[in-house]
């Protein structure tokens, strides 16, 4: 094919982007900031999402997909174009794109992330589940005849799927993610300590003191927000078993899904994961202890894979290096002339 090969990972909350040749040149926040009497686009990725929460009224920033899905098509059209224009510059042939999405998205979804990849300047575009990309970029020999199980816990959704001879066997997509972790943390301030915090302080505490267990030695930092009764500034202390119980619910339901998942899977491919593991990726993974709860629940051994966040990256370079991974999965580039007819 003519042009360059190009992976994108177009995640809730970042978009990783990998380049044939190389290897991972682009890692951005999946925001962008408008001018809101103009609509001019002021600024994409690190930059937009720095405004979010303090941006005054005549900006406007947008997070363009919610739960793993794109709700806002022009923003994440002119997000994703002005990172290909950056990458790919003045080059003659249009650029051959492979994005990765969930594994149990709708037909309707799938033509729109299509359309999406060829309006922002791709001359050919593919899709690939993600569960694929993540055991891929988790060094996992998928093309086997045996069983592995890949949790990819992203930043809207969470895949969990076991894979078997280069396809996914059984999976199943919640919205129970991290960002659903940050919502329950916000949750919690408002209702036991009536103070209001954004997002991104919500995910901030999560990095440094969430846990996905009671710990025996309690962290602790302080945290400024706003007192829901007075509206004045506050700031108190709070611990990392004050979180653990914020997102107690949530993890119980990822939990749940994975036990869902391991319960539908045929014996053969069982006994496989019951010897290989699980395998964790994705942001969700670096949560503290999330390995030791999934181990805890579904009495199955639990590993961290290497570099979480970049896996479903790698994953889709090592596709990009290997076309017969593609064809072996029945997927092929289109153009948008065969777009247009597209059907699963």
């Amino acid at each position: 094919m003519l042009g360059i090969n190009i992976g994108i990972d177009l995640g809730t909350t970042a978009v990783v982007i990998f380049v044939q040749g190389k290897g991972i040149v682009l890692s951005e926040p999946t925001a962008a900031a408008y001018n809101s009497k103009n609509g001019k686009m002021l600024a994409v990725g690190k930059k937009a999402y720095n405004m979010l929460g303090k941006n005054p009224s005549s900006i406007r920033v947008v997070l363009p997909i919610r739960e793993g899905v794109v709700s806002d098509f022009s923003a994440m059209q002119n997000i994703l174009r002005y990172h290909l224009q950056k990458i790919c510059g003045n080059m003659v042939f249009k650029p051959n794109i492979l994005i990765c999405l969930p594994s149990t998205v709708t037909n309707l979804e799938k033509r729109t992330i299509l359309d999406l990849a060829i309006s922002a300047g791709a001359g050919k575009a593919c899709l690939i589940e993600e569960p694929l990309a993540a055991a891929l970029g988790a060094g996992v020999e998928i093309n086997r005849p045996k069983g592995v199980m890949v949790v990819d816990i992203g930043g809207g959704s969470a895949d969990i799927a076991v894979l078997t001879m280069g396809s996914i066997s059984v999976s199943k997509s919640i919205k129970t993610a991290g960002n659903a972790f940050d919502a329950a943390i916000m949750r919690y301030f408002r209702r036991e300590r009536d103070v209001i915090i954004g997002d991104r302080t919500a995910e901030k505490i999560k990095m440094k003191i969430g846990c996905a267990y009671l710990r025996h030695a309690e962290l602790a930092i302080q945290v400024k927000g706003k007192n829901y009764i007075t509206g004045m500034p506050a700031k108190l202390e709070v611990s990392s078993t004050d979180i653990y119980l914020a997102i107690r619910e949530q993890l119980e339901l990822l939990c749940d899904a994975v036990r869902s998942v391991l319960e539908s899977t045929p014996p053969e491919l069982s006994a496989d994961i019951a010897e290989s593991g699980i395998i964790l990726t994705g942001g969700g993974a670096l949560l503290r202890g999330m390995d030791e709860l999934i181990k805890q629940k579904t009495g199955v051994k639990t590993s961290v894979a290497e570099e979480p966040l970049l896996c479903v990256a790698k994953g889709i370079g090592k596709v990009l290096k290997n076309s017969d991974m593609l064809s072996q999965s029945g997927l092929m580039f289109k153009t948008a002339e065969e777009i247009r007819g597209y059907k699963d």
